[in-house]
């Protein structure tokens, strides 16, 4: 399944005196960068929240996840002043305002604001309860996000091929041209030396005219070209038909796409091939850029 990496889920339920909310959204990211905010109530599970995410598979993007919390009733949560922390925190506010003269504003509310001079404490028995309450939805968050990750994937997927049987189509195109053009070639030259000997009733030596066609047909040919590009296609169908995270995949396939382009472009004879060339490319370009959206 082709995911997108683009997506939002969001879930929030009730219970045990407890309403949690938990969303988690991504964009694209060359590799996962994973972000977790979490409310101090359960700070004590982001590392288990951490392992879980990616456990659902979610291997790709830059994801971000908010799990709050709003405690409805007493549930032995107790908040604790850190009295060290405190003291260094306000001996630090004080050598700031002394240093550079400020406005003695260091109040209670201001000290406050640093979350860190306070603890948490919180049974240990309740620590696997809590967690029980939070998978349920954590895990209908993240089946929102996934399956909103797979339809926008879905959309992507079917997109980029069918630029790529734009791309097979012209590349039929260029292989029938190059075979054309090196017999109109074979034909032109006949045709120029047998005038020019004419006059002289000169006997036209074929095997010169053979070994210029060749010569030529060597110059243009593109087969090699069209041959590994037809090879990227099948392998671009293996990769797109896979279960597996395919955007990495697809965009290293699609450099050796371009190259192969690029070297038919290079060894064009006329204006059409050149053009058809000209539009591969820019077929190519739209590909890379939606194979960036992909996981």
């Amino acid at each position: 399944m082709v995911k997108s990496m683009t997506s939002y889920g969001r879930a929030t339920s009730s219970c045990d005196g407890k309403e949690i909310t938990v969303e988690i959204k991504s964009v694209n990211s060359r590799y996962l960068d994973l972000s977790v905010k979490i409310s101090r109530v359960f700070s004590f599970l982001e590392e288990r929240v951490r392992e879980y995410i990616q456990q659902k598979g979610i291997s790709r993007g830059k994801v971000d996840l908010y799990i709050g919390v709003d405690v409805l009733e007493d549930s032995g949560v107790t908040l604790r002043l850190d009295e060290a922390y405190a003291e260094s925190y306000v001996e630090a506010l004080r050598a700031l305002r002394d240093k550079f003269m400020l406005a003695d504003d260091v109040t209670t509310m201001t000290v406050a604001q640093n979350k860190d001079i306070f603890t948490v404490q919180k049974p240990e028995e309740d620590a696997e309860e809590d967690w029980n309450i939070l998978v349920p939805v954590l895990d209908e968050a993240i089946g929102v996000f996934l399956a909103g990750r797979e339809r926008e994937g879905e959309k992507l997927k079917n997109d980029i091929v069918k630029k790529k049987e734009n791309l097979l189509e012209m590349t039929s195109q260029i292989e029938k041209m190059s075979k054309e053009s090196v017999e109109t070639y074979a034909q032109k030259l006949e045709a120029r030396i047998r005038a020019a000997l004419e006059d002289n009733k000169i006997t036209v030596d074929e095997q010169r005219i053979l070994t210029e066609v060749a010569i030529f047909a060597d110059k243009v040919a593109v087969d090699e070209e069209t041959v590994r590009l037809r090879s990227h296609f099948d392998e671009f169908d293996k990769i797109i038909a896979s279960d597996e995270p395919v955007g990495r995949k697809l965009d290293f396939l699609l450099q050796e796409m371009n190259r192969e382009t690029n070297t038919i472009g290079s060894k064009a004879n006329n204006a059409e091939m050149a053009h058809i060339v000209v539009n591969m490319k820019n077929e190519l370009e739209k590909i890379r850029e939606q194979i960036q959206n992909l996981e």
